[in-house]
């Protein structure tokens, strides 16, 4: 018997529509899930913008006021997809108020209000995932059972980039995703908040970083109205921007592997240039998100001059059986939200977490904090494992 799950979206944004669209397919890559979401509230401070999602997408009501979704008992599972400065204040309550949570990256501006969720949702007894989307990716998770299983030999080394250009524009507006107070470590939080969890979800933990940041925009234009995405304020007063555009970042592993963590929001020429290299003693696998059914594998006894393969995702990897019948047909972006859904329904179906859940946020956030104070002193910081 399949069991209605009353869900609700906090913060309509694009992620928003992202998570809500993710919902309504769910069960069409899923069948045999036995919860069956349903939309039953969705919360954004623009006005008119939860009532047009509402229409839109069918939630059957809408509001301003998160808090309203707190006190809803329709609602027993919230997608948290509002500005990072709020995911604390949201995820706790909500987690006080018996909800499930689905939280975006990077929950919080510290790791203490990732732990704060975190800690909340394990006092109420409610499942919590992050939305860590790029471990889901069919070919990562073979990636990471061809390392785990030592068809590469021993990992040496790992690089993980994280290139984009959305902020590489002189008169990007001055939104809350550039301010200390409200965006909080810039690029740390936005982009290598997701190469964190891939270092550790394909190495392990990390246990030592040193770090070095920049801001290569010092100034945007404070836009005239409320913005969405990441839009333009042409002619608008000019403001300081107080996070960063870049992160490098050396690694050590607890396994003894070492690994170079780089990340820019401001890299021109990089659409979503997002990926890693995983060298072994006996070879590599590599992946590139724009390449997302894809994976390079060298493996052998050859040692010098070693071919690779490309090998596409199939059937057997992952959760690509769920969307397509034969090898190489592709997957999307928001198909890796559908299988985040699906994992986090599944979670709270069976009172056991699956996918990313809030203790791999906390331990992103703490290597992220690890990195912020090594680029602040210019030395090698250890990571507790939290």
């Amino acid at each position: 018997m399949v069991e209605a799950l009353g869900v609700a979206v906090v913060g309509f944004g694009w992620m928003g529509r992202v998570h809500t669209r993710a919902y309504a397919r769910v069960r069409h890559h899923y069948p045999l899930l036995p919860l069956r979401p349903e939309l039953v509230t969705v919360a954004e401070e623009v006005p008119g913008r939860a009532e047009e999602a509402a229409a839109q997408f069918g939630f059957a009501s809408a509001t301003r006021d998160w808090r309203e979704v707190a006190a809803d008992p329709r609602v027993r599972a919230v997608s948290v997809t509002a500005p990072n400065f709020l995911h604390r204040e949201i995820g706790v309550a909500m987690a006080e108020a018996g909800k499930h949570l689905w939280v975006e990256k990077p929950v919080g501006l510290t790791a203490r209000d990732a732990r704060a969720v975190a800690d909340a949702a394990a006092r109420a007894g409610v499942q919590g995932a992050v939305g860590f989307n790029y471990r889901s990716a069919p070919a990562v998770e073979t990636a990471r059972e061809l390392v785990a299983a030592g068809e590469i030999g021993a990992v040496t080394h790992v690089r993980i980039r994280l290139f984009s250009d959305y902020a590489a524009h002189p008169e990007s507006a001055l939104t809350w995703r550039y301010e200390r107070e409200r965006g909080g470590s810039g690029v740390l939080g936005d982009l290598a908040s997701h190469g964190a969890d891939l270092a550790r979800f394909l190495i392990g933990p990390i246990t030592a970083v040193t770090a070095d940041t920049a801001v290569f925009v010092p100034e945007r234009a404070r836009p005239a109205a409320a913005t969405a995405g990441h839009a333009r304020a042409p002619g608008g007063a000019p403001g300081r921007v107080e996070n960063e555009d870049y992160v490098g970042c050396l690694l050590r592993f607890a396994c003894g592997a070492r690994g170079v963590l780089e990340a820019s929001r401001v890299a021109v020429g990089e659409q979503n240039s997002y990926g890693f290299e995983v060298h072994g003693t006996r070879g590599a696998v590599s992946w590139d998100f724009r390449r997302m059914n894809e994976l390079g594998v060298c493996r052998g006894t050859a040692y010098q001059d070693q071919p690779v393969s490309t090998v596409f995702a199939g059937p057997a990897d992952g959760e690509f059986a769920a969307f397509q019948p034969g090898a190489a047909n592709a997957m999307g972006y928001d198909d890796l939200k559908v299988i985040e859904a699906y994992r986090f329904l599944r979670s709270v179906a069976e009172g056991t977490p699956h996918g990313a859940t809030l203790r791999d946020a906390v331990r992103s956030a703490v290597v992220l904090e690890a990195m912020a104070r090594s680029a602040r002193h210019g030395t090698w910081v250890t990571v507790e494992e939290p």
